[in-house]
């Protein structure tokens, strides 16, 4: 952890290793939040307000419109990177220096340098964003203060290599559980192996073909996969139980009760006991069509893609803001060991930023 305290005069890069060096992972935020709740209540030209280890700051200008800036504070479990590392060819090496926390640094510089914007903003800091939904903060600072979380269009500073990422897909979890029943393996034809009755699951993730949708000129790419399969007592007991883990990420133009309704279906011949849902977070739209996010195109340049991961645009978008995911870094290599960020697209992810909200 950083011997000096949240300095917001460092520039990005810098701001970047010093959040890197601040460990967060999801669940351990506050020492975090509270350096960040501490940088910006110094600056004079921001209101600042907290809930739980989630901050938000708001200009109020009486601006035409107000534009939202978020990206959390956490990053999953540390694999033995950290301290971060710079190398000679300006890559930071470190536990979120990718996602997100190189994001969060322009944040941070953005709200330190811009006083006056053309357009009011509201930072927003929030915690447990790579764990399950329920324990999202910012859903948490919906629920509990939507007053703060207005706006007219909102940028998550995810990774996405500097180019805007429209939308998001939806992410739905499912455990699917087979029964059997339980004899000595020496004499197996006394029991039922739960195990082999979730062979009929395996065979329709092996046999499924996803859509590949197109969706206001963006190509989502959808997958239903294992994730996980768990079974099993002892080595000489046929199991029981056998609970195999499926995750599916759908594209935007499915409901969250069509996605359900679709994995139902592919399953609905394979005997299971149990389906429980262990977790859903929504898809949003891409909604470049909106005049804000053609602003924001047209000011940062690139051409928008699409969003694969689910990120809280859907949050957004569920509440009738606009959202695009636009920051620093490679997403493909966030959650890695050898997740790391080239520092001039932190500079210029600030640059970009500033010059749009200052033109």
């Amino acid at each position: 952890m950083p011997e000096t305290p949240l300095d917001l005069t460092l520039d990005a890069p810098a701001l970047t290793a010093w959040l890197v060096d601040f460990p967060s992972v999801s669940g351990t935020e506050k020492p975090l939040a509270d350096a960040v709740e501490q940088a910006l209540s110094a600056l004079p030209h921001l209101t600042v307000d907290r809930y739980g280890n989630n901050i938000v700051a708001r200009t109020n200008l009486g601006r035409a419109e107000r534009v939202i800036l978020a990206g959390h504070l956490d990053t999953v479990p540390i694999a033995d990177n950290v301290p971060s590392r710079l190398d000679e060819d300006g890559m930071l090496w470190g536990c979120g220096s990718c996602d997100m926390k190189s994001g969060v640094a322009v944040q941070l510089r953005i709200a330190a340098t811009v006083p006056e914007p053309n357009r009011d903003l509201t930072f927003v800091f929030y915690d447990n964003e790579e764990v399950a939904a329920d324990l999202n903060g910012l859903g948490k600072v919906v629920e509990a203060h939507p007053d703060w979380i207005k706006g007219d269009f909102a940028v998550v500073l995810e990774s996405s290599d500097l180019e805007i990422e429209g939308g998001c897909q939806g992410t739905l979890r499912v455990l699917l559980k087979t029964k059997g029943e339980r004899a000595h393996s020496a004499r197996g034809w006394m029991g039922s192996n739960a195990i082999h009755s979730a062979a009929p699951i395996l065979a329709k993730l092996a046999a499924y073909e996803p859509r590949w949708p197109v969706i206001e000129g963006l190509e989502y790419r959808e997958g239903l996969n294992a994730v996980g399969i768990e079974g099993g007592e002892a080595k000489n007991v046929i199991p029981d139980s056998c609970t195999v883990t499926v995750n599916f990420r759908y594209a935007p133009d499915r409901s969250e009760e069509d996605a359900l309704a679709h994995v139902r279906e592919v399953f609905a011949d394979c005997d299971i006991d149990e389906f429980i849902i262990d977790d859903h977070s929504g898809a949003a739209m891409p909604g470049l069509s909106h005049p804000a996010a053609k602003a924001f195109a047209e000011a940062v340049g690139g051409t928008p893609r699409p969003k694969f991961g689910w990120t809280d645009v859907a949050r957004f978008g569920s509440l009738g803001i606009p959202a695009v995911n636009y920051g620093p870094g490679n997403p493909l290599l966030a959650h890695k060991r050898d997740e790391r960020v080239q520092i001039s697209l932190i500079s210029d992810c600030e640059s970009r930023l500033h010059a749009w909200l200052t033109s």
